[in-house]
């Protein structure tokens, strides 16, 4: 596949498209939570708002894997847009009509969620459709960086907000910037991978099919997946369950609750930039175990300590960890994977993440109730740790982390026997 010689005019104007919905959804994404956390006290509830978000993710992947590897990912990326703002614009008219109950919420993570199933795999695929494949890691670390400024904004925007008017304010504006995104995209002009304008001969089931076969036949795909199952699982009580913590341990202050978010976007960002500036070391595998250590230990260190200005130091910690992993992890697949399997690959990502996190939820939840949360951040963060080594030795992981088989989207298929 070759790549348009205009391509950063290409990708600055898709991640400003993307940019101007991620605020929008972080903005209700932030309000649900905190409206929840802040109402209910529960990590039952915290469970529910969770499984909400996520399970639709899981159902949907396998079909929009294949609908990003047989349609034009540019439109698919327009639709979701376009289904979030629909979807938020009632939640939107059912609050300010006095319909403000609990499980209307659950309901709009739900709908919000099937749009975000159908949107991730496209956007993944549709990247490197763009940038040449030796800018990617540059590329994917810039949008980290921007994504992390924007997260860093909206918890403050989303707190100032939430004190100043109601959700459903919220909610309009995150109708207004999904429009916005739309409209970006409509005047960007990529051409579309070229199974997306061919005839499709196969059906859904045999697509399905070819991307399991491809996942079988690739030894390093098969333990990736695997990993990041069991990473997902590890990092769950940190991702969920530290507001609730917070809440618990050191009050229930929105500020308290927008401060973490803050650091961790801050911390975010500046891992983008450094994976912008540094890349990583040569092989990738060593660059996500140096961030998988550092995460474990950042999750013991926040069931440890007593003061909430330490805790939100280890917070930006972990969250300046979080590229320095997740750059090299998307980067692996975006150069190791077929242009034509982009799409279910990273369906099946998208999968593993869904299910595993409201998995693990369902277990640390409940926990989160009968136990102390530091307890739990405490064990997982070593067990992050054990399996973040065991990673770095594994042999089929090493060398495809210095190797490259994909030259300008093309798959060489002489390399992955």
């Amino acid at each position: 596949m070759n790549i348009e010689k205009n391509w950063k005019n290409d990708i600055v104007l898709f991640l400003a498209s993307q940019t101007v919905s991620l605020f929008g959804s972080s903005l209700v994404q932030y309000a649900i939570m905190w409206y929840i956390t802040l109402q209910t006290k529960s990590g039952l509830m915290m469970t529910i708002s969770i499984i909400c978000g996520f399970l639709p993710v899981f159902f949907l992947s396998p079909f929009a894997g294949v609908w990003a590897d047989r349609y034009n990912r540019k439109i698919l990326i327009m639709l979701s847009d376009s289904l979030i703002a629909v979807c938020t614009l009632v939640m939107a008219i059912l609050f300010f009509s006095g319909y403000r109950e609990i499980w209307l919420l659950f309901a709009a993570s739900s709908i919000r969620a099937f749009g975000t199933g159908i949107q991730t795999p496209a956007v993944n695929a549709f990247i490197p459709q763009m940038v040449p494949e030796d800018k990617l890691t540059k590329v994917m670390a810039t949008n980290g960086s921007i994504q992390s400024m924007v997260t860093l904004l909206s918890p403050m925007a989303s707190g100032a907000l939430l004190t100043v008017t109601s959700i459903e304010t919220i909610f309009l504006v995150d109708v207004f910037t999904a429009l916005i995104a739309v409209v970006i995209l409509f005047f960007l002009h990529v051409q579309p991978h070229k199974r997306a304008l061919e005839r499709q001969e196969t059906s859904y089931i045999k697509d399905m099919k070819d991307g399991i076969i491809y996942i079988k036949e690739h030894g390093f795909l098969k333990v990736f997946f695997m990993f990041m199952a069991v990473y997902y699982i590890l990092v769950s009580p940190s991702a969920f369950l530290t507001p609730l913590q917070v809440t618990r341990t050191f009050g229930d202050d929105v500020w308290r609750l927008t401060a973490i978010e803050v650091v961790f976007s801050v911390g975010m960002m500046a891992g983008g930039l450094i994976m912008a500036s540094w890349g990583g070391y040569k092989n990738k595998i060593y660059t996500m175990t140096l961030s998988g250590l550092v995460m474990g230990l950042c999750s013991i260190a926040l069931g440890l300590v007593p003061d909430f200005w330490v805790y939100i130091l280890f917070m930006g910690l972990f969250g300046t960890a979080m590229p320095i992993f997740n750059t090299p992890a998307m980067v692996l697949l975006q150069e190791k994977v077929d242009g034509n399997f982009l799409g279910r690959v990273f369906s099946v990502m998208s999968m593993i993440s869904s299910i595993m996190m409201p998995a693990a939820m369902l277990v640390f939840g409940p926990a989160a109730d009968k136990v102390k949360i530091e307890y739990l951040l405490i064990g997982t963060g070593i067990l992050i740790m054990m399996l973040t080594v065991l990673f770095m030795k594994n042999n089929s992981m090493l060398e495809a982390g210095k190797t490259v088989t994909v030259q300008n989207g093309e798959y060489d298929e002489e390399n992955n026997k």
